[in-house]
């Protein structure tokens, strides 16, 4: 939930700083002299800051995923029948759910 919600605002602020990146080269293309020069140079940074906003989030996101991975196991070390009856259940539903005619 709240990892979701990082990630899509992350994913926004990435393609408002793309497309801002994106009109930036294109201004640059058809601009000569020294305004190119600056639309270029603002251009590549832009690029550099949403590589490196993608580059956190995925950081962010590891991170909050190897909690979850440690949280569960632990939680299964900690109540092995619990965790079996869990699956078992799991299994007869799907099982259920896949062999109705």
């Amino acid at each position: 939930m709240i990892l979701e919600s990082n990630v899509n605002a992350v994913s926004q602020d990435l393609r408002v700083l793309l497309e801002d990146a994106h009109t930036l080269l294109i201004a640059a293309a058809t601009l000569s002299g020294e305004k190119a020069d600056e639309a270029l140079v603002k251009g590549v940074k832009l690029v550099e800051l949403a590589l490196q906003q993608a580059q956190e989030a995925q950081a962010s996101l590891i991170s909050g995923r190897k909690l979850i991975v440690r949280t569960t196991n632990d939680y299964v070390h900690e109540n092995p029948w619990c965790a079996l009856s869990i699956a078992a259940t799991a299994g007869v539903l799907a099982g259920f759910l896949c062999c109705r005619k």
